[in-house]
């Protein structure tokens, strides 16, 4: 993505609605840059400023500021966190298909990996039985991503009761990737969070995904105080923070009044954008199969032509300016990550070239 995205003249890569300019967010809020301009650039505090963490916690049950860092992105926290709780040698479990920093900093960090998959053929539910089987005593944290990337799979309460009773037979952490969360498709409940649950969880969040502002590089993980802590050391020597700007501007969108606004937002992109995919897919005859995402801006598409899914991203990059992720990436070949949380003329102008070069073949 980072090779490409600025590059082509469609971008379909990327994961969450399209970006909210700062007017917009301004506007909601009722502020102007004028205020903005007060604005000491010095170091916020480090954990983040003291209100971005009330909002934060406010989203889970029993959490308070204390169980909060703000981090530079979920990517920060997911980093952090794995660095802490895990010492080379130990065994992870994570779900796959998954946004894979996880399976990755898992794999350059020396921990043992073992996976637990989502099922097709069961809409993208996850396999129980499986994860039960590869759990053991030696498993010290279980990877989750939910809503999942790039399935748009929401667990089930049952599934993350059954996850949770799994965890809590080893004594295992729970590190769970909650970005989506805010970014259903179907209902407007947001999806609950592992926080909670299990009083050995570390749930992610950013303002990425389901609030359209990627560019704050702003996230957050919500645990317990003392693990909490034992990040801050952690995020200390990595980032130090996030800037006292992006920390302003999302306590900002975090805010009673602003919030609800941008998740609406969020969901009326995904709500127009995945018709106009679906339809788009029928028209292309049998060459195009998916499982309706139940939450997030992208769709886990499989395909039907005799061609890798690197080298159909690559062509579409050389032959017809277009950016997807091939499945390979989620070490599933003939799928493609398609995003459809964009504007209506700006995914339909991808979608008729992505039609020419598949008309090609």
């Amino acid at each position: 993505m980072s090779a490409y995205e600025q590059e082509v003249e469609y971008n379909l890569s990327e994961s969450g609605v399209h970006p909210m300019t700062l007017r917009q967010l301004l506007d909601i809020d009722g502020s102007s840059v004028e205020d903005l301009l007060e604005t000491e650039l010095n170091y916020p505090h480090a954990n983040g400023i003291p209100v971005l963490r009330e909002r934060i916690a406010a989203m889970y049950e029993g959490a308070g500021p204390e169980n909060v860092l703000v981090t530079v992105g979920a990517i920060e926290a997911n980093y952090n966190s794995m660095r802490t709780v895990l010492n080379p040698g130990d065994e992870v479990v994570i779900m796959l298909p998954n946004y894979m920093q996880i399976w990755g900093v898992a794999k350059n960090h020396g921990f043992r990996i073992k996976t637990f998959p989502l099922v097709e053929e069961n809409n993208w539910a996850p396999d129980l039985e499986k994860l039960e089987q590869v759990v053991t005593k030696e498993t010290k944290l279980i990877a989750l991503c939910n809503p999942n990337n790039p399935t748009g799979y929401i667990l089930s309460e049952t599934e993350m009761d059954s996850i949770v009773r799994t965890a809590s037979r080893v004594g295992a952490w729970i590190l769970a990737d909650e970005v989506y969360a805010g970014a259903e498709q179907f209902t407007d409940i947001r999806t609950p969070s592992f926080y909670g649950k299990y009083d050995k969880v570390i749930a992610v969040g950013s303002m990425s995904k389901a609030y359209g502002l990627p560019g704050l590089r702003t996230g957050w993980l919500v645990a317990p105080p003392t693990l909490a802590d034992q990040i801050w050391a952690r995020h200390e020597y990595t980032t130090i923070s996030a800037t006292m700007l992006s920390n302003k501007l999302a306590a900002i969108a975090l805010s009673e009044k602003v919030q609800p606004v941008i998740l609406e937002r969020t969901r009326r992109y995904i709500r127009k954008g995945y018709p106009l995919l679906r339809e788009w897919m029928k028209k292309q005859g049998n060459i195009f199969s998916c499982t309706a995402p139940q939450a997030a801006a992208i769709a886990f598409v499989k395909y039907n032509l005799d061609i890798n899914s690197t080298e159909l991203a690559k062509r579409l990059i050389q032959e017809k300016s277009v950016l997807i992720i091939p499945g390979d990436h989620f070490g599933m070949d003939k799928f493609l990550r398609i995003s459809y949380g964009l504007p209506e003329s700006y995914l339909k102008g991808a979608l008729i070239r992505i039609e020419e070069l598949i008309k090609s073949l």
